[in-house]
């Protein structure tokens, strides 16, 4: 029988906390939250929750720029409105899944992993 020793409070905060950074992203200093978190925690829970957020950073930067660009082209006007409106669902899923889960990492769907 395993027994988990992580403190579950800890986890659910720091897991909270590193996918409710992407609320701060119009600063790019919003990564060094999960960034931070990943390298001084301990948990692989936490560590998990943080590398995907970081992830999740990084694909809504790359599409925001993206979809930015084809404002050009009209097309990246919807595109942009659905980029936001996933910016800010997902990582309320996110928390709400810590909160509720604190033992299974959040996975963010349909995301490019570089880490």
């Amino acid at each position: 029988m395993i027994v988990n020793s992580y403190d579950p409070d800890k986890r659910k905060f720091l897991s909270a906390v590193s996918h409710g950074a992407i609320f701060l992203s119009a600063t790019v200093l919003s990564v060094g939250i999960p960034v931070v978190t990943m390298l001084v925690s301990d948990d692989p829970v936490v560590k998990d929750n943080a590398r995907e957020s970081i992830n999740f950073h990084i694909n809504v930067w790359f599409y925001g720029v993206l979809f930015g660009l084809l404002c050009w082209v009209v097309v990246g006007w919807p595109l942009l409105g659905l980029l936001f409106i996933v910016h800010w669902v997902m990582p309320i899923l996110a928390i709400r899944h810590c909160l509720r889960d604190p033992d299974q990492p959040f996975t963010y769907p349909f995301l490019f992993r570089l880490l």
